[in-house]
């Protein structure tokens, strides 16, 4: 019975370490020289936008009505929106103006600081043209 409870006993893989098994996505490989703009852009970037089936002004309307409303966690989420339609569009004007509401919204987070969202939008458009071409 001993030799037969060997012969059936699983194979034990050999451990791998962890970081050998992670491989850099394409966004840190385009944004390897800028961490502030991957962090920014890890949290908000849409991976698709063209999914997304709300226009930016209309997200936009969304965000200041529940900002009317005192509703934080919604409009939280739709400036997110905006933010993210405006990264696919490349609007910096549109980044800059609700990025720090959005970042007001949410104090107990850790967002960094946009210091350059010229930058940080390049960044994405580069992913938009290898992903969504």
């Amino acid at each position: 019975m001993g030799l037969l409870n060997k012969l059936r006993r699983k194979k034990e893989k050999p451990k791998v370490n962890v970081e050998q098994e992670i491989f850099p996505s394409d966004l840190q490989e385009i944004c390897a020289d800028d961490k502030e703009s991957y962090e920014v852009l890890r949290e908000i970037m849409f991976l698709d936008p063209r999914k997304i089936d709300t226009s930016l002004t209309d997200a936009i309307k969304k965000a200041k009505e529940f900002e009317k409303q005192g509703d934080t966690v919604k409009t939280r989420r739709w400036y997110e929106i905006v933010l993210g339609l405006a990264i696919y569009k490349g609007d910096v004007a549109k980044v800059k103006e609700y990025y720090g509401k959005y970042v007001k919204l949410s104090p107990n987070s850790a967002h960094p600081n946009l210091i350059k969202p010229e930058e940080a939008i390049k960044k994405a458009q580069e992913y938009y043209k290898k992903h969504l071409a």
